[in-house]
């Protein structure tokens, strides 16, 4: 060709100019497996980072059409679910390797209002779930770990997804992801709207309907070649009838129960949600090794619910027959509001040979619960209940009876968080990585009865760390041991239930301690493309607040959880993709003040509540030819305690789901998907107690078997 060229150009002096030529685009050959985290606390890859951090990705919730946040959380193992209780959500209840996680939920970074219940992942790209203690990473409370949800943000193509989702019970659903390129404001300018309007029956209950409808736009501006802005909205409105579950003993139903029957009101009940959330990002590149990041949170929720608690009382009255226990037509008014800011500094360079990656930061927040609280005197000898009660297999749904408006007090709760933090990754040589962290919280609560104007105040500070050693035996592999810390202050749940611990100064208890160890390998392979790691790991909890025989607080108790993970992501061959995690969860008391009386069994030396020894989790594709995709997913859980100090144990279960997808043109895929193919009838979420003849416990069983065809049509 510069042969052939070379007379051409003798001939003529003159310069060719050509049109140019601007190609945009994204290209991704890694599949289900994440390189990194999308939290810039992370500035190494995933496979530098001396943790366990199970990574969703998009392709895996769109491949499921997983919604809620508990659906695509039920890819991970080592997770469980509480069962909701006073109308404070049931999904959002959750336990990562035998602790509570619900308080120690983030959206890109910043931590959620603990009252939303997230049961719509429209606008959510991928969560992260970042595994054991980690306040140096999320602040307080994160003795098991934080879940992450990664936003939908502006890219720099234009294009357009809209989905129709039918299904069996009366499954209907809309969704519109539209994103377009800003020729001319700024650089890599774009805009983007998710769209969302959904509506179901629960699958395996009896008409217990789902509504919703969102929207999410965001802009991103490139002010400068240095400076980005991304502003962004998310408005989402819930209509549900609330379920609280089945009655049970000792974590089985009750006999005799149809699984299918609502034991609340369908005439009373009712959850009406409103979440409004804004953020503002400002980023911009100070230099080629300097970035600095802010982001401002904004965030407004109404949650009006009314709920009847499926708790029974069958003392004194015929076998099979009924009266309800616990709170019934039971209305909690709840606004909250979040203001949180973010700001952090990243930056690398070179001192005394070593290579520095070096993030300092400031967090800020303040978040306001305000509940008014009543009921309609069910039950009351105003109210009363028949005589002899209802039909247990039958009962009536609806209330037919008088009600009497009660008020039942209001409560107000202010939590505000400073902290400081600093992150240093050093290379010591090329086989040799030193990860550390530094974090210090400021942490100030007031919960205040309006009625009676009493006030509690909570106050606390605390120094948080983490420590991590990287060695890299090959290119493609990595061995590391970490240590890590946690708190959990008496303000946890403050901005959850807008009360602090009583009893003998409870609220002004130190905060629990936990501390992790874990010893853990990396492998890739594939090119990149498959990852394999496992772990070995031992959290300590040791000042577990326990009440003591005169029901006063004391930081008595002692619990371990140790364990082991594995797990495998990524593409087998090009065609077979696999994401599949395994937990062994060895969960333990120590040491207890609990007076064995109570309940029957001492607990120390027993299992932690809702915490299985073993879970595992499979989700695997395989493209029989371009077109069409055949995929299958398992999960089991193992059988586990309804709490360490009783004997009583929920079952073990394996659900099973299918999915095929065929794509009908360029633009045109159709995808169905069974979930629970066997129609299996499990509990899956668990309050912690047996139960008696007077007032039976609960448990919420899963859902049942499925089907859902899903259009989609992208151009």
């Amino acid at each position: 060709m510069a042969s052939a060229a070379a007379p051409a150009m003798a001939q003529s002096s003159e310069a060719i100019e050509l049109d140019s030529l601007t190609v945009i685009g994204e290209y991704s050959d890694t599949g289900y497996k994440s390189e990194r985290s999308a939290s810039g606390k992370y500035v190494k890859p995933l496979l530098d980072t001396p943790r366990t951090v199970s990574v969703v990705p998009e392709q895996v919730i769109e491949e499921q059409q997983a919604l809620s946040l508990r659906q695509v959380l039920s890819n991970v193992s080592g997770i469980t679910f509480d069962a909701g209780e006073g109308g404070g959500g049931s999904g959002d209840k959750i336990n990562i390797r035998g602790f509570s996680a619900n308080a120690n939920m983030k959206v890109d970074g910043l931590r959620d209002s603990s009252q939303n219940n997230r049961t719509d992942m429209f606008n959510t790209e991928r969560v992260e779930v970042i595994k054991g203690p980690s306040s140096v990473f999320g602040g307080a409370g994160t003795a098991g770990g934080v879940v992450n949800m990664v936003s939908k943000t502006p890219k720099n193509r234009s294009f357009v997804d809209a989905g129709l989702g039918l299904g069996s019970d009366d499954y209907r659903r809309l969704t519109l992801d539209a994103n377009q390129t800003l020729e001319g404001m700024g650089q890599d300018s774009a805009l983007r709207l998710n769209l969302m309007a959904h509506e179901n029956n629960v699958p395996g209950r009896d008409d217990i309907g789902r509504e919703r409808f969102g929207i999410a736009p965001s802009l991103t501006l490139g002010l400068s070649d240095a400076t980005r802005a991304t502003l962004s909205y998310v408005y989402q409105e819930d209509d549900n009838l609330p379920d609280y579950g089945l009655p049970a003993e000792n974590g089985k139903v009750l006999p005799g129960v149809d699984h299918e029957a609502y034991y609340g009101w369908r005439n009373l009940d009712e959850e009406r949600i409103e979440s409004n959330i804004a953020t503002l990002t400002l980023e911009h590149d100070i230099s080629d090794r300097t970035r600095l990041e802010n982001k401002t949170r904004y965030t407004h929720l109404d949650r009006d619910t009314t709920i009847s608690a499926s708790h029974v009382d069958r003392d004194g009255l015929a076998p099979g027959h009924y009266k309800p226990a616990g709170p019934q037509a039971y209305r909690r008014d709840v606004t909250t509001e979040m203001w949180i800011n973010q700001t952090h500094l990243t930056t690398r360079f070179d001192t005394a040979g070593f290579e520095h990656e070096l993030l300092v930061g400031a967090e800020v927040s303040r978040e306001t619960y305000d509940r008014t609280a009543s009921n309609l005197g069910l039950g009351s000898d105003a109210h009363p209940y028949p005589d002899g009660g209802y039909d247990l297999s039958n009962p009536p749904g609806r209330w037919d009876g008088g009600t009497t408006y009660t008020p039942r007090g209001a409560n107000e709760a202010t939590l505000n968080n400073q902290a400081l933090y600093v992150f240093d990754t050093i290379t010591l040589d090329p086989q040799w990585d030193l990860s550390l962290g530094l974090r210090h919280d400021w942490i100030d609560g007031e919960a205040i009865d309006k009625e009676s104007d009493e006030r509690q105040s909570t106050r606390d500070k605390e120094l948080s760390g983490r420590a991590g050693v990287v060695y890299k035996p090959a290119d493609n592999g990595r061995v590391y041991l970490a240590y890590g810390t946690s708190f959990t202050p008496s303000a946890e749940n403050l901005a959850t239930s807008g009360g602090l611990p009583r009893g003998n100064g409870g609220e002004n208890l130190s905060p629990e301690e936990s501390s992790t160890w874990e010893l853990g390998t990396k492998w890739e392979f594939m090119g990149g493309r498959l990852g394999l790691e496992g772990a070995l790991f031992r959290v300590d909890k040791d000042n577990v607040r326990e009440q003591d025989a005169n029901d006063d607080l004391r930081l008595a108790g002692e619990q371990r959880v140790q364990g082991v993970e594995l797990g495998v992501t990524g593409q087998l061959t090009d065609a077979w993709g696999v994401y599949a995690n395994y937990t062994y969860l060895d969960s333990e008391t120590r040491k207890s003040i609990a007076d064995p009386q109570a309940n029957g069994r001492d607990p120390v030396g027993h299992s932690l509540g809702n915490t299985p020894d073993h879970s595992f989790n499979l989700w695997t594709t395989y493209d029989v030819t371009p077109d069409l995709q055949l995929g299958y997913g398992a999960r089991y859980v193992g059988e586990r305690q309804v709490a360490s100090d009783v004997a009583a144990t929920v079952d073990s279960y394996w659900l099973h789901n299918a999915m095929l997808a065929y794509r009908v043109t360029d633009n045109l895929s159709a995808q169905l998907n069974v979930n629970n193919l066997l129609d299996e009838e499990y509990v899956e979420r668990v309050r912690p107690r047996p139960g008696t003849a007077s007032r039976s416990s609960a448990v919420e069983i899963g859902d049942g078997r499925a089907g859902i065809l899903t259009l989609d049509y992208r151009f």
